[in-house]
């Protein structure tokens, strides 16, 4: 089974807490990881707290990989299925029935 998360940052958690949280993903074997900048969707809702930095996306794109997580994806972009079809052909899984279109 391919197992995968998503988070979103900007909304005042510190850098350590997302290391930490790879950490926790990687021990649990979770395979696939998104990481992606919150926006706020409407005045009704939590107010931005930080733009995160293309280089913490960089970073925890890299720190998330070195733990063992076969797929990262992380940018300020990034959504839950951002290149979904590419994180799942990235994972070490070698036979997979998927139901994602072309």
């Amino acid at each position: 089974m391919i197992t995968k998360t998503s988070l979103i940052v900007g909304l005042g958690e510190k850098e350590s807490e997302i290391d930490q949280c790879l950490t926790d993903l990687a021990a649990v074997a979770c395979d696939i990881v998104t990481i992606g900048q919150y926006l706020k969707p409407s005045s009704h809702h939590l107010p931005i707290k930080k733009w995160v930095t293309p280089d913490s996306f960089k970073r925890w794109t890299q720190v998330g990989k070195d733990f063992g997580i076969s797929h990262v994806e992380a940018s300020p972009l990034t959504r839950s299925s951002y290149h979904a079809r590419q994180a799942l052909e990235s994972t070490d899984s070698t036979s997979v029935e998927i139901g994602l279109r072309s």
